[in-house]
């Protein structure tokens, strides 16, 4: 399995990342996760919509929670063409609680907390904790990868108008 060093770190202590990283250009990897009633969620889904893939380690915490807040309140100027599929290796049960209890209605909160399926295939997953790195994906309605952010601590938030940005160009 591909290691991946000096890409991210948790408040300056390094982390490994696994699996092979996306870079722009590449043909996104389909995936599948699971949402929050245990339905399997594949990428390819959502052909023909631009899609803004939100990744995070754990729901339960302040930086990831604001992070998918963020991502929720963007997604009502997105329009029709675009959804946002937020992703951790949270279990289904946590991530419907959050839902529920701060209103998330405009993402599709996901968990791939099943081997073999995003984890991997994006190069998120961290080593030492068995968790997704943080970052923003971004792919546009051909499949392509269009933004891609792999943070270099995961105790920050990404560059949310930087992935705008890059979403406005599709």
């Amino acid at each position: 399995m591909k290691e991946n060093k000096n890409i991210t770190a948790k408040g300056g202590a390094p982390l490994t990342l696994l699996g092979d990283m996306v870079t722009v250009g590449m043909t996104a990897p389909d995936f599948t996760a699971y949402d929050n009633n245990m339905k399997e969620v594949r990428l390819s889904d959502f052909k023909g919509k631009n899609v803004v893939i939100s990744v995070f380690p754990s729901i339960d915490t302040p930086v990831c929670a604001s992070q998918t807040r963020t991502f929720n309140k963007k997604a009502a100027s997105f329009g029709d063409d675009t959804v946002v599929l937020s992703i951790s290796k949270d279990l289904p049960f946590a991530l419907g609680r959050f839902c529920a209890a701060e209103g998330i209605d405009r993402n599709y909160t996901l968990s791939d907390y099943r081997p073999g399926g995003f984890a991997l295939k994006y190069g998120f997953l961290i080593k030492e904790m068995e968790l997704l790195s943080r970052g923003v994906i971004i792919v546009d309605k051909n499949g392509k990868i269009a933004y891609v952010e792999y943070l270099d601590d995961i105790t920050k938030e990404p560059d949310y108008d930087k992935a705008l940005a890059a979403l406005k160009k599709l």
